[in-house]
């Protein structure tokens, strides 16, 4: 009975186990399924030269929703770091491969271990292999060459051009001003026949007023109120301006009323008969415009010549002005003229004022804001680019080269140490603070002729005393560099933060050493300038292409 029950319990303990193994399955695929990151560390080359470059790159294999740091900055020492290229990211189904690439140098032989680096993954710490690099001196080849003469001095025509233009500039200056002025103060310009009738003295503008109204068709079309409106208003004009008194606002009582104060006043000799003509013709008028009476054609025509009559006597009535009357006249109208004088100079000025803004845009859509503000403004290494060059030889074994200013000797102190290894120095020198330009030769004879120069040597003081004056975070490389005649040589140059002298401000510089020499001499031409002065770059390039040496004693 006993051994029934067991065999009964075995197969549903079986199937039991059965049910657990699968669910510890299920349950654990998930762990299984997140695989380890992978990290491969490796170098281009274990061996180079001083100033080379190593790459070095790491390949991170990783999740797709890991999250991967590289190292940064200068983590490499005692290697250092010349460039950090971008990453390269693949994609491999659900799993990612990123690559990054780094260039570092070194520029003292010996061999250095390139140490482990940390790649952060998801928070944890990852390190890579570290690797041993061999760094090599640059073997100097010493090959004698023929010996030149001194080139002697040649005489250069100077360019013309640089004052021609200021002159040119000058001139057509001038011109624009004087067209200006002769065109808004000298001509004479024509006058339209209501300006020219609006000149006219009052007595002589409303007699030719009258002549006109004389010719005109309002009688012959019947219209006498517009014929009567304008004759009054031509008489009433001539004795506001010319008697200076208020006759267009005034009323026909009220105007013959100022008129006989006038004449009692002994301002105004007018006869009682011309007077009482005057009144006929004003309410006349007064009838026609008012009360639409029609007089006969007859009595218009001869209100017009009577009109013309009272106009005629009432210049002869006014008595001549006083010498007092005279000068406010005189003071009136010099005040008129200096009004309008004043208005001519506002509108030339806005005027030219108008033309200069007109022009600048114009030439700022043309050649550029940068172009036009260093040719208004002016610019200092612009300046020394256009200027005359001076070609000339410096120092022993002679550094010939084309430089915008001459450079000038400068006397260098030589340590204790140095005196014992060096015969001779010559340093010559050209700083312009204001452009940012800076260019040196110097020549130097070792005491020993079978000494070859020490480039490495001579770069690190080089280097050392852009750090001493201020210099930060210097960038290196090198590469060979040859003159125009063929002579081979070595070029350093990279860029930094240089400070600016007197001040606790930098700018991005760039600087440039060429270094030359043989047996028992050295030459080196140093130039640093401001990395974004585009005229400092074509004034280094044409310096860089005429640099010559001697590279035997």
């Amino acid at each position: 009975m006993r051994r029934d029950k067991i065999a009964v319990l075995v197969p549903e303990m079986e199937g039991k186990i059965r049910i657990l193994l699968f669910w510890l399955v299920v349950m654990s695929a998930p762990a299984f399924s997140q695989q380890a990151p992978k990290i491969v560390s490796s170098a281009d080359t274990a061996s180079i030269r001083i100033g080379e470059q190593i790459r070095w790159t790491v390949a991170v294999e990783v999740d797709s929703a890991a999250q991967v740091i590289f190292p940064e900055g200068q983590t490499f020492s005692p290697l250092e770091t010349v460039e950090a290229f971008m990453t390269d990211t693949t994609r491999k189904n659900d799993r990612l491969l990123l690559q990054k690439t780094y260039a570092l140098t070194q520029f003292d032989s010996g061999g250095y271990i390139l140490p482990t680096q940390r790649i952060e993954i998801d928070g944890k710490g990852f390190f890579t292999d570290s690797i041993l690099v061999m760094v090599a001196t640059v073997p100097v080849d010493t090959v004698n060459q023929k010996m030149y003469d001194i080139k002697p001095m040649m005489e250069v025509q100077a360019s013309r051009w640089g004052w021609l233009k200021w002159v040119a500039l000058g001139l057509l200056a001038v011109l624009l001003a004087g067209g200006a002025y002769y065109w808004f103060f000298l001509r004479k310009k024509p006058l339209s026949e209501e300006e020219a009738e609006a000149l006219l003295p009052p007595y002589e503008r409303a007699m030719k007023e009258l002549k006109r109204l004389e010719q005109s068709r309002y009688l012959i079309q019947d219209e006498f109120k517009q014929y009567y409106t304008e004759l009054t208003s031509i008489v009433r004009g001539y004795l506001e301006e010319e008697v200076h008194i208020s006759a267009l606002e005034s009323t026909t009582g009220q105007l013959l009323e100022k008129i006989e104060l006038l004449r009692d006043a002994g301002k105004l000799d007018l006869e009682d008969n011309t007077l009482r003509q005057f009144q006929n013709i004003l309410e006349t008028a007064d009838l026609v415009k008012f009360a639409k009476s029609k007089p006969e054609l007859r009595k218009a025509e001869e209100d017009r010549n009577k009109v013309e009559e009272i106009v005629q006597k009432t210049k002869e009535a006014i008595p001549e002005p006083t010498e007092e009357e005279l000068l406010q006249q005189e003071e009136y109208r010099m005040a008129v003229a200096e009004q309008q004088r004043k208005r001519k100079i506002r509108f030339a000025l806005g005027a030219a004022a108008g033309l200069l803004v007109v022009a600048l845009v114009s030439a700022i859509g043309y050649f550029g804001f940068q172009t036009v503000k260093d040719y208004l403004i002016g610019n200092p290494s612009k300046n020394l680019l256009e200027g005359e060059w001076v070609s000339s030889s410096y120092g022993y074994p002679p550094v010939i080269l084309e430089t915008p200013e001459v450079l000038y000797r400068k006397e260098i102190e030589l340590p204790p140490e140095a005196m014992g290894t060096i015969q001779d120095l010559d340093a010559f020198a050209y700083d312009d603070h204001r452009a940012n330009l800076s260019i040196a030769a110097v020549s130097t004879v070792f005491t020993k002729t079978d000494e070859a120069p020490d480039y490495e040597g001579a770069v690190d003081q080089i280097l050392a005393g852009f750090e001493r004056n201020g210099a930060r975070n210097i960038i290196t490389k090198q590469e060979e560099f040859t003159t125009v005649s063929g002579i081979p040589g070595t070029k350093v140059f990279g860029r930094g933060n240089f400070k600016i002298p007197d001040s606790d401000e930098f700018l991005k510089g760039k600087y440039a050493i060429l270094l030359f020499g043989g047996n028992g001499f050295m030459q080196q031409v140093v130039i640093s300038w401001e990395e974004d002065d585009l005229y400092a770059e074509e004034i280094v390039d044409r310096i860089l292409n005429t640099i010559e040496v001697k590279t035997v004693i």
